[in-house]
């Protein structure tokens, strides 16, 4: 049975296309190596089409989490197929268990009546077009960073027939948060010392615990911020945990074993984040306490108002309060940074949304990022 055309596919194809270009021609300029071909659209739309159906499908009673990358099979190690399998919806979801650890991809390229795919890989080249199925009917569009990244990046997320295209300008706003700069792609850290890239593992590491969470980062040796935490703090660390402030002075001093000190100690933390509570940690990634309960600051006025932004394009700031925009954790981290300016509230939600809190001193009040979507 040959499945109807998904509209979302060949609505963002075009445009995928192009920015797939530009960032290729881009970084043939600046005299990257080994970048990926260049997709055509119909090619784009093909991959989308095949990855949402693909999705609809149950293999053993479980929806498939699908990678499929258009790359063709001359990488390191490809596993490749005897006989290339024609890019069939039943045929993804069937392979999908073989194919659900992070990393591994499908390999799809041109056959002779099509696309095929060819195998499975988990080297691709650098600007390589990757479709992620996250769940029924959510698709991901990425692309591999060239620069060091411990995320690819995110082109458009598809969900149903609603298409939303990553803002590539939203970075440059006044304001934005050096989380949300690093997210997009913009002054990508250079190393693991950079604080961008942790609070990007911890935020993606948040996400995908599921129950729930949220993160404050405080000044290094500043007191002010007890100010707006309810005594006793219910589990405060003493001394502070130092793992994941180790493992990266490690890793800039060339000891490559502390790649496995920074992943366990930002699992660790990330964890921490689903006690009831808020996780306290300063800008030297030293966590200081968990399951802290937020109060308003003595003399501070309660937080009313919350602009809210998603770096998607065609997206309209709100000004919002801040109950309709999430619950007590959202409030709380709301009232958290209007109390104190020079922190930042990372918050993630059962429902997979994430929400980064920051001051806004051109607005003059808290500022909400909205950003789930390059977080999928």
């Amino acid at each position: 049975m040959v499945e109807p055309a998904y509209p979302a596919a060949r609505a963002a194809a075009p445009a995928v296309e192009a920015f797939l270009r530009r960032h290729l021609e881009e970084e043939a300029a600046r005299g990257e190596l080994h970048l990926a071909p260049p997709p055509d659209a119909a090619a784009i739309e093909g991959i989308i089409d095949a990855a949402f159906w693909a999705s609809l499908r149950r293999e053993e009673g479980s929806p498939p989490r699908i990678s499929l990358a258009f790359v063709p099979p001359d990488g390191d190690h490809p596993l490749a197929f005897a006989r290339p399998l024609p890019l069939d919806p039943n045929r993804l979801a069937k392979l999908a268990p073989a194919v659900e650890h992070p990393g591994i991809h499908l390999g799809i390229w041109r056959g002779p009546d099509g696309l095929d795919v060819w195998g499975a890989t988990a080297s691709i080249p650098n600007g390589c077009l990757v479709v992620e199925v996250v769940r029924p009917g959510l698709l991901v569009v990425k692309h591999r960073r060239a620069e060091a990244s411990a995320k690819f990046g995110n082109v458009a997320v598809l969900e149903g027939d609603r298409v939303r295209f990553v803002d590539e300008a939203g970075a440059s706003l006044p304001d934005c948060p050096p989380l949300l700069e690093s997210l997009l792609g913009f002054d990508a850290p250079a190393s693991w010392g950079e604080s961008t890239n942790v609070l990007v593992r911890l935020a993606v590491a948040m996400r995908q615990h599921g129950r729930g969470g949220s993160l404050l980062t405080v000044p290094t040796g500043g007191e002010a911020w007890r100010e707006s935490i309810v005594r006793p703090v219910s589990y405060p660390v003493a001394p502070p945990y130092t793992a994941l402030a180790e493992g990266l002075a490690g890793l800039r001093a060339g000891d490559l074993s502390a790649h496995g000190v920074i992943f366990r100690a930002v699992e660790t933390i990330a964890g921490l984040t689903a006690v009831d509570g808020a996780t306290i940690m300063n800008g030297r990634y030293e966590l200081l306490a968990f399951g802290a309960k937020i109060g308003r600051r003595r003399g501070g006025a309660p937080v009313e108002r919350v602009t809210v932004t998603e770096p998607v394009i065609g997206d309209v700031p709100e000004v919002l309060a801040p109950s309709e925009i999430g619950g007590t954790r959202h409030l709380s981290a709301a009232q958290f940074v209007q109390d104190q300016h020079d922190a930042l509230a990372l918050v993630a939600s059962q429902d997979g949304r994430f929400t980064v809190f920051a001051w806004s001193p051109c607005e003059d009040r808290v500022h909400a990022h909205r950003v789930d979507v390059l977080l999928i």
